[in-house]
């Protein structure tokens, strides 16, 4: 292995990277950078992994070419977001420490383009910006890219998936045609081949690994549950390993929200990060992310896009994209600068097919993981409580006043019960967290897994005609409402219904959406308060009917389809129409609340 000195990099810069802890240089590092200080380098297309190193590997040697004397913008550099934009900027000031001539500016929405204009007058060398701004300014008369030599599209396949295609193509029309451009991507997809054969000429190709492969240092574990169990799943991940730093990915803002809200309510140090936070929030939430007064940042993908953390231990996810490129930006936010780092998805069995897809382009295996049991998340914990108990540092000389009156007052206790107190004080609540929770049920996977769920649901309905009504959870009742798809209803509709007629928090379970009517699920304790405050709505002009439905109470009558006014054709239709809700709802395990299908089927159902 080859040294950064070796590589070419001047004295300056060594002297401030060595400082940064910059030791040896990563394979991405080694492929570019000296083919960057070349005099005859072409256009390059680098394709390798998040957090392998690549803002070193274009940063130095753009810094190193860089014409002190003339303080006009010589090098650009775009990033999707603006979180990573100041990233950039920040690593590029710092591997320019002792080259204090150099001027670095950001460019970035969000913030007062006005200093932005002030700072770019004062003159700049190289601007790293992200590409609504940089266009903004462009059309503003402002900025003037004439004397750019070097392009760099960082992040680039997250650039033209977050929609800046259009912006890219407008920027690079306005470099000279003379310009190098460098282009780096964990993907090749058709977007970036596109972009690389009508900007780039002849382009030298640095593949790291093989292309669209996940990191090395990333081990992939998938925890197998029924979907209704998967936050208690993602509790007993986050509870197993007590210093977890992690990013939590989900597929909707709602999802991410109600996930966040169940964290906290929980007592976890988490917080969410999506589009409906406005600039100033997100910004409030990363900066406690990074300082680590949070251990869960729980995100959509969008909302991620270009988020560069340092030593996260875990990624989840709590069910897969739909893309494989989402995975890939996923996992490659962990094992990052040679560490290992571990990605997780909760998974039910809907998302195997997935998850296999993922396997194939990433060229690794996920491992089945055992969801850990509540012996051996409290004896986890246990551990550390004792870690931390050793580990105490004590101010001597701040407590000797206070320890005669503390000797008087645990005089009469040993040192063994003593002990067991101050453990107790610290582990008590898992202790009696996990006394009670149930163990979580993994899914029968395979034909005998199949067959078996078929008997049951064949056991569940019995005779033709017949029909059980699906057992709550445990503490839990389900209620029946007469609105189903047909209606336009959601699971966030039953919630907000709920928030806007109730003026205490309801805590709701499973729902389940049919064709013509519903079920949700709430505490035992609440189910009667919703019936009786939900008994006067209408929705959409209809009479909304909320009933017991575990008790039998549902009548047959207030399901619409029932009603004898109805021709008989059009009963029967309806009445099928209820049994084919029914058999999936006995035969399938994933609620509609889980994912959008019940969407998709909406929208073919409208073609």
């Amino acid at each position: 292995m080859k040294t950064f000195e070796e590589l070419g990099v001047s004295a300056d810069l060594l002297k401030a990277i060595k400082e940064m802890g910059y030791e040896s240089p990563m394979p991405v590092q080694e492929a570019v950078i000296p083919y960057l200080l070349s005099d005859e380098f072409s256009d390059v297309v680098a394709l390798a992994q998040t957090g392998t190193g690549k803002t070193a590997s274009f940063g130095l040697p753009l810094i190193q070419k860089i014409d002190l004397t003339l303080r006009k913008p010589q090098a650009l550099i775009l990033s999707p977001t603006r979180e990573l934009c100041l990233q950039i900027a920040n690593d590029l000031k710092d591997y320019s420490k002792y080259i204090p001539e150099l001027s670095v500016l950001p460019m970035y929405g969000g913030t007062s383009i006005e200093n932005q204009i002030r700072n770019f007058k004062r003159g700049v060398h190289i601007i790293v910006a992200t590409p609504g701004r940089l266009i903004d300014l462009m059309d503003r008369k402002v900025v003037s890219l004439d004397t750019v030599r070097k392009v760099v599209m960082d992040e680039a396949d997250e650039m033209l998936d977050m929609g800046f295609t259009d912006s890219i193509n407008s920027i690079l029309e306005r470099v000279p045609q003379d310009r190098t451009t460098l282009m780096f991507s964990a993907t090749m997809s058709p977007a970036i081949a596109k972009i690389a054969k009508n900007y780039l000429h002849d382009p030298k190709e640095i593949v790291i690994g093989n292309k669209n492969e996940g990191a090395k240092s990333v081990n992939h574990v998938y925890y197998m549950v029924h979907a209704k169990d998967k936050y208690l799943a993602l509790k007993r991940v986050a509870d197993y390993y007590p210093d977890i730093y992690a990013i939590v990915f989900c597929r909707t803002r709602a999802e991410t929200q109600e996930v966040a809200d169940k964290l906290i309510g929980d007592g976890y140090s988490a917080d969410a990060l999506h589009g409906d936070l406005s600039q100033a929030q997100r910004d409030f939430v990363m900066g406690k992310f990074r300082q680590r007064r949070l251990q869960i940042l729980v995100a959509t993908d969008v909302a991620a896009r270009g988020l560069d953390v340092d030593d996260l231990t875990h990624v989840i996810n709590y069910g897969l994209p739909d893309d494989i490129e989402s995975y890939t930006h996923r996992s490659g936010r962990t094992g990052r600068a040679g560490k290992t780092g571990t990605s997780i998805s909760i998974i039910n069995m809907r998302e195997k097919g997935k998850m296999r897809a993922i396997e194939k382009v990433i060229g690794k295996q996920f491992v089945a993981g055992k969801i850990p049991t509540g012996k051996e998340i409290c004896e986890k914990q246990l551990l550390k409580v004792m870690d931390e108990i050793e580990k105490v540092q004590v101010n001597e000389e701040e407590i000797s006043t206070y320890l005669p009156e503390i000797y008087r007052k645990l005089d009469w206790l040993d040192k063994e019960d003593l002990i067991k107190r101050v453990v107790s004080l610290e582990f008590n609540h898992f202790l009696e967290y996990y006394s009670s929770a149930r163990e979580i049920e993994v899914p029968e996977q395979g034909r005998a897994g199949k067959k078996e769920r078929n008997a049951e649901g064949d056991k569940g309905r019995g005779k033709r005609g017949e029909s059980r009504s699906r057992g709550a959870e445990p503490g839990y009742s389900r209620l029946f409402v007469n609105l189903g798809k047909k209606d336009g209803i959601s699971p966030a509709l039953i919630i907000d219904m709920l928030n806007h007629n109730i003026d205490r928090r309801i805590d709701v379970g499973r729902i389940d959406l049919m064709q013509n009517f519903s079920f949700f699920e709430v505490r035992e304790r609440d189910a009667s308060t919703v019936v009786k405050s939900l008994a006067n709505l209408t929705y959409n002009g209809r009479p909304v009917n909320v009933e017991m439905a575990d008790s039998g109470e549902a009548s047959r009558d207030a399901r619409p389809g029932r009603r004898r006014s109805q021709p008989k054709e059009r009963r029967r239709d309806n009445k099928q129409q209820e049994n084919d809700d029914f058999r999936q709802f006995f035969d399938d395990d994933t609620p509609f609340y889980d994912d959008n299908s019940w969407k998709k089927r909406k929208k073919r159902g409208k073609r």
